[in-house]
């Protein structure tokens, strides 16, 4: 069976249904959404004299939800182009085009005899051998099919995507027992290599895996408040980071998914278990009483927590569930929480919480952490095949950075059990087992493969081929070269990688003094080099506090230093005699773009936010960033054709004082940042592979380091221009006096220093222009102050 998806449908254009058809847009497959016809009019509808045959009218539904994506924080879509991939209609009229696409999604409300009548229509239109699959969360996909056909029930299966489908990792794939094996492992291959998903393979059960696991922690969390008498503010205060969960901890996370939807998950457990497991997922009277109010969160306004504006801006207020009243919000600082904070990495701040027994935050930790253990475990080969499923789902759709098999392992597995076993907890058998053999943990890991331990014996963990991971790779074979700013590393097939781990990743002058030896070493021994790291983020920029504290002791000449050896590390990367390419994700600011731009190539992850942020902090780029930006957008232009080197000018001028982050990767090749031969990857573990085999078709290609570039610059018409403009919004009072200071160095740099235009000048000249430009501003008590607050506060002052 030969499969392919060129083109989809998907039926239910609401929040979920629009948000898939948007992400599969945004890989590039047509998308027909159709949603019901309306019944009723609208008031706008009947102004117009429409009546509900027109098509307007009988598409209204799908239409509207597609306008949405564009309203939505955070955006459903990676570029306002993706909208123009969704075709609309409605259920009534469109289901004939069923024919013409390859996957078939159901989004519509969760009731299953709805569910069936859908599936009984799109049996009568779609073609044989077209895959079929529902987005429920949680009813029984065996139950949804049992009515279809052979070739149906063959092509059909649960696949189960996490809201917002396209930032949330976790694709959950549910076959059932009639389900093709080949549509599966199509599906799950198709999930990973197309749509970028983290998948997992779960079974039929209530919930799946993630949501099940998710909402048992989210209600013992609640009912482990109720008991201890702490505050909702109190165990959002440990339950993030402290403990390796999202930022948004327990409630914030219940505000933000809806009161209403977290209760119709946990029904829909309740309603399928029995004993101690029912009476877990049985919602506390105060948060039915919540859901009655309209208390359901974000989108009603309030929930767990109120946000009130007052005078000195506004302050957020936590509910108390007692009195249902909003008070101040509190956090719990005890003696452990002080001491876990100290501490680096994740385990050695569990270990130190959980160690104080009698402390408040401690004990609240551990009482949290006990249940979801001891249930996770219960449930291995229920819900899922293996421990190494549930740890995957859990880290892709709840945003935890261990799964509880994991957190498990860090906190000592041995330890921890005779803990339990000393507060009269009864330990799963299999668990025992494992330990009885002598084993302390879940997870092994050997020459750079994981094993997880599976009944009796350990098993390696499957990967995708594209998946690289650098601290594995590190630990089974050493590195080339380390400093404390980054790490050279052997990827095999000729192909080096220069990683980032600095804090923040921010460059400094070890980095730099690596990108230089790294150039070198591949230069003599290697096919090419890749720029790249498996951080929070590529690169936030250079390091700003160390710049700040140069500035305020008048060390210029020191800076003066940095900033050259800064521009002599993108130039080396853009003149290097083999390919460098440059692998970004998430934040790529201000420094990180540099270093990206001047590449031979960008691989970049799709979820990319580049941009040259410098005006933010009071600066310009100094390290060849505007250069390089102005020489990337007059490479897009047509060979042969005269064009206007002004509006190049202009366009770079505003991107750069507006400090415009692109909020994908395909925005950013809009923005000019990436050009046609830059590549995106759609799956963010696959980036550093992709890379690598964009050095290795660059190589094999005869790569030619470039030649030497004369710069065409606008000169003193079109400096004028830029500061013209700077100056009006100066009088629009959208621009201080300091902005208009900074524009004027800008649209010197850009003009090439004042000259005549159509003057052409060498790369060195601008290099120079924006390194002077770069200190004149950094001496400058209003720059430093800017500086100062983004160190401090983490945003930008206007001054």
């Amino acid at each position: 069976m030969k499969q392919s998806i060129r083109r989809a449908a998907v039926l239910g254009s609401g929040v979920m249904g629009s948000g898939i058809a948007a992400h599969l847009a945004n890989v590039g497959i047509p998308t027909l959404m159709l949603d019901i016809a309306p019944k009723q009019l609208t008031k706008e509808e009947e102004k117009k004299g429409l009546t509900l045959a027109d098509p307007s009218v009988r598409n209204r539904i799908a239409t509207d939800s597609k306008k949405a994506l564009l309203k939505q924080k955070p955006s459903p879509i990676t570029t306002k182009e993706s909208l123009d991939l969704i075709e609309v209609g409605n259920m009534e009229d469109d289901m004939e085009k069923l024919a013409d696409v390859d996957w078939i999604i159901e989004v519509v409300v969760e009731n299953l005899d709805i569910k069936r009548k859908v599936f009984a229509n799109v049996e009568s239109y779609r073609k044989a051998g077209t895959i079929v699959s529902s987005n429920t969360s949680g009813i029984s996909i065996e139950a949804m099919s049992s009515e279809c056909s052979e070739d149906f029930r063959k092509h059909f299966l649960g696949t189960h995507f996490f809201n917002p489908p396209r930032y949330l990792k976790l694709l959950e794939v549910i076959p059932t027992k009639d389900t093709d094996p080949e549509v599966l492992a199509f599906m799950k291959q198709f999930g990973e290599n197309v749509l970028g998903k983290g998948v997992v393979e779960a079974k039929d059960t209530p919930n799946f895996i993630a949501n099940r696991i998710g909402t048992y922690g989210l209600l013992i969390t609640v009912q482990e408040m109720l008991r201890g008498g702490y505050s909702v503010g109190e165990v959002d205060s440990v339950t993030g980071p402290m403990i390796g969960r999202a930022k948004s901890a327990t409630f914030r996370t219940l505000d933000v998914v809806g009161l209403d939807t977290f209760i119709h998950v946990a029904k829909n457990v309740y309603d399928q278990v029995d004993g101690e497991e029912k009476e877990v997922f049985t919602v506390p009277d105060f948060m039915q009483t919540m859901q009655e109010k309209g208390w359901l969160g974000a989108k009603s306004g309030q929930g767990f927590f109120l946000k009130k504006k007052g005078k000195d801006g506004s302050t957020i207020y936590e509910l108390n569930p007692e009195t249902l009243e909003y008070e101040e919000r509190k956090k719990l600082k005890t003696a452990a929480t002080e001491m876990a904070k100290q501490e680096k990495g994740l385990q050695r701040k569990l270990k130190t919480l959980l160690s104080q027994k009698d402390d408040r935050a401690g004990a609240l930790v551990w009482s949290i952490l006990k249940p979801v253990f001891l249930y996770a475990a219960e449930l291995t080969g229920e819900i899922a095949d293996d421990i190494a499923a549930i740890d995957d789902a859990m880290k892709w759709g709840f945003g935890w950075e261990l799964g509880p098999f994991e957190t498990w392992d860090a906190i000592g597995l041995r330890k921890s059990v005779e803990r339990m076993q000393t507060e009269g907890e009864v330990i799963p058998k299999w668990v025992l087992q494992l330990l009885e053999e002598g084993n302390e943990s879940f997870y092994k890991t050997e020459n750079g493969t994981v094993y997880y331990y599976d009944q009796g014996t350990y098993k390696e963990k499957s990967v995708n081929q594209k998946e690289i991971h650098l601290r594995r790779l590190k630990e089974a074979q050493g590195v080339i070269k380390k400093n404390t700013g980054a790490s050279l590393i052997d990827l095999g097939d000729g192909v080096a990688c220069l990683e980032f781990h600095s804090r923040s990743n921010a460059i400094g002058l070890d980095i730099i003094q690596m990108v230089h030896f790294a150039i070198d070493e591949v230069e003599k021994n290697y096919e090419g080099l890749v720029i790249g790291n498996q951080g929070k983020n590529f690169c936030v920029g250079a390091n700003l506090a160390m710049m700040l504290m140069e500035a305020q002791d008048d060390n210029f000449f020191e800076l003066d230093m940095v900033i050259r050896q800064f521009q002599n590390m993108t130039m080396a990367i853009k003149y290097a005699n083999k390919p460098v390419v440059v692998a970004p994700f998430n934040m790529t600011l201000g420094g990180g773009a540099e270093v990206s731009l001047p590449a031979a190539s960008i691989q970049a992850s799709s979820e990319t936010y580049m941009g040259l942020v410098e005006f933010g902090v009071g600066l310009i780029p100094g390290g060849g960033g505007t250069k390089e930006l102005y020489l990337k957008m007059l490479r897009h232009l047509p060979k042969g054709i005269a064009f206007d080197v002004t509006k190049v000018a202009n366009d770079v001028f505003e991107k750069v004082a507006t400090a415009k982050v692109s909020t994908s990767a395909a925005e950013a090749r809009e923005n000019g940042y990436l050009d046609q031969g830059d590549r995106i990857s759609v799956n963010p573990d696959h980036l550093l592979h992709d890379a690598k085999e964009n050095v290795l078709a660059l190589a094999k290609s005869g790569y030619q380091a470039p030649k030497r570039e004369k710069i065409p610059v606008v000169g003193d018409a079109g400096y004028a221009a830029m500061v013209l403009g700077a100056k009006n919004l100066h009088l629009s009072g959208y621009a201080s006096e300091h902005d208009v200071k900074m524009a004027e160095k800008l649209a010197y740099v850009l003009s090439g220093g004042r000259l005549q235009e159509g003057i052409k000048i060498d790369e060195q000249v601008m290099l120079d222009l924006e390194r002077e430009a770069f200190l004149s501003l950094i001496g400058e008590p209003k720059t430093q102050q800017r500086m100062q607050h983004m160190l401090v506060k983490g945003k930008p002052l206007r001054n």
